[in-house]
């Protein structure tokens, strides 16, 4: 095993914060590459997005449940150590590098294409990097923006999430243990503010809290089983999909069936029209809908209605649990305002439609309970 790179509870707490930014990621591109499909059309590839997209929800809540399990909610932490969705910064502005550093890519806010399917494997690929071991050092990505570093090494990233989670476990397990070596305990969380089943939206996987290493370490095998798989596996532990070979189908055209291998599925086919899809702008800008007051209130209308679920979720995370039962729900209902975008042109921009822009430089701090 390699030395861990996270040795105090500090580190510790700024990785948990970069795992809830990087599962957020992945949201805003998935979403809109689903709403970007014509309504009735490609009924396959709209299942693969909503179900992943249920389940990096999922990943999001264990990695708040894990940051909270090493959290004392009686103490102040510096930003970007906290489950808090709505600081600034929290929202990437696309194109973007995810936290967890893969150097060779950027995730753009795009139509449903082949490109955008090609990115979706990227982001939930398996495995290290060829050639580069367990860890690679990062040369600037041109024209991406990274979400975040490292902590205590600005050049260091990882080559999948899969990595990134191994890293965080190290960290888990030898902070555990030193921790048991002078008589503390690394678990001090409010066992109240973790999210458990009966909040969270029926789907994605079954939620459980996390109170000391080995539901940690469950909740950390679950993430990475459910994305890029464990060890290469097509099926999770819960034999279902993991997300990189459900979008390896829509490349491929054929669904996986039991005993197949890796790259290679001998299912029935699977249907992709990729013409039947609006023409969303990528990576739009409210700078954009400079020539449509309509189109620029709908996009902020879109971005204050998207920070209200980011302060929704945030208020979940700390001690209102409940909250969650509204979030991801609240999440699929702002498909009418992604709509109000996405099927409307763009004046002046021969063929190109809006979208939504996620320019959110901060969301409320508070929701009601």
């Amino acid at each position: 095993m390699p030395s861990p790179r996270i040795t105090t509870v500090e580190q510790l707490r700024q990785y948990l914060y970069l795992a809830m930014q990087l599962e957020h990621a992945t949201i805003p591109p998935y979403l809109l590459a689903m709403y970007s499909i014509h309504p009735g059309t490609n009924s396959d590839a709209v299942h693969v997005f909503r179900v992943v997209v249920v389940e990096e929800m999922l990943h999001l809540t264990f990695a708040a449940n894990i940051l909270n399990a090493v959290s004392d909610p009686t103490k102040k932490y510096p930003s970007g150590s906290t489950p808090d969705l709505t600081t600034k910064g929290f929202v990437p502005l696309y194109p973007a590098g995810l936290p967890d550093g893969e150097e060779d890519f950027k995730v753009d806010l795009q139509k449903f294409s082949k490109s955008a399917v090609d990115t979706c494997l990227k982001i939930e690929r398996p495995g290290k990097a060829p050639d580069e071991g367990h860890r690679i050092v990062s040369r600037k990505r041109a024209g991406a923006t990274p979400l975040g570093v490292c902590p205590g090494v600005a050049d260091l990233h990882f080559y999948s999430i899969g990595e990134f989670y191994e890293e965080i476990e190290r960290g888990l397990e030898y902070l555990s243990a030193q921790y048991k070596k002078e008589g503390k305990e690394l678990f001090i969380g409010d066992p109240a503010r973790q999210v458990t089943p009966e909040f969270y939206y029926s789907g994605g996987g079954e939620l459980f809290a996390v109170t000391d290493i080995e539901t940690a370490r469950a909740a950390i095998h679950l993430i990475i089983g459910q994305g890029e798989g464990i060890g290469w596996e097509i099926y999770n532990t819960e034999n279902e999909l993991a997300h990189y070979f459900r979008f390896q189908q829509l490349q491929l055209g054929k669904y996986y069936q039991a005993g197949d291998k890796p790259d290679a599925p001998t299912g029935p086919p699977v249907n992709v029209d990729w013409d039947a899809v609006y023409p969303m702008k990528t990576n739009a800008r409210l700078a954009d809908y400079a020539g449509s007051s309509e189109l620029h209130d709908a996009a902020v209308a879109f971005n204050q209605g998207y920070a209200e679920f980011l302060a929704l979720l945030t208020a979940a995370y700390n001690g209102n649990p409940k909250l969650l039962l509204d979030a991801v729900p609240k999440m699929f209902t702002l498909r009418n305002k992604i709509n109000q975008l996405i099927h409307n042109p763009i004046p002046g921009l021969d063929g190109v439609n809006a979208a939504p822009t996620f320019e959110i430089s901060n969301a409320p701090s508070e929701v009601a309970s």
